[in-house]
């Protein structure tokens, strides 16, 4: 379900990419204090198809920023800090099953077959927790996060939100899409 089999951006493309999270990095240093641009640069450099993935999740608009580092694996987390869920991912119901599934009025796709095609994980609970601890996000909208598999078997699947600056938990049919409710990605590079 790939649109693009090419995975590869022009060296336009990367240029102008690495200039909007530069600039995006710098004007949120909140996220990431004590980690440097210039390490983070050159990981994305020698890493290409994470590129690719970090233009897919700017694309549909979930504004990717650096909120941490991973001392383990090396690795630098990106994830999608648009103050709403990402407007080119929303309307989406949560997996294939439930998109099979929809007799009438089925999305156009699936929260998880998107995050698979963009080469990204959509965000656990904890990490949705995380996130807003660096600021309010989802305050109109809301966000599929990875479902347990204990519920996703009985036919349902989770999504937060924070309303009354408190992050919420909350259980839908999997098969559900709302215009107000997609999901975040995660990359680590």
């Amino acid at each position: 379900m790939t649109k693009e089999s090419n995975k590869e951006l022009s060296s336009e493309q990367r240029e102008e990419l690495v200039k909007v999270l530069k600039a995006r990095f710098e004007k949120n240093s909140h996220r990431h204090e004590g980690l440097e641009w210039a390490k983070i640069e050159a990981k994305l450099e020698a890493n290409p198809e994470k590129l690719w993935s970090l233009n897919e999740m700017e694309r549909t608009e979930g504004e990717p920023d650096v909120v941490g580092y991973d001392e383990k694996t090396d690795e630098y987390i990106f994830v999608d800090c648009s103050i709403e869920s990402p407007k080119g991912r929303r309307s989406i119901c949560y997996d294939r099953a439930a998109l099979n599934s929809r007799k009438k009025f089925p999305p156009e796709n699936s929260a998880m077959d998107m995050a698979n095609d963009m080469g990204v994980e959509m965000l656990t609970e904890a990490q949705y927790r995380a996130l807003q601890e660096l600021g309010p996000f989802d305050l109109k909208t809301s966000s599929w996060v990875q479902t347990p598999d204990n519920i996703r078997k009985l036919g349902g699947a989770i999504f937060c939100d924070r309303r009354y600056d408190t992050v919420f938990v909350y259980h839908n049919g999997a098969d559900s899409y709302y215009a107000a409710r997609g999901f975040r990605g995660a990359l680590r590079v």
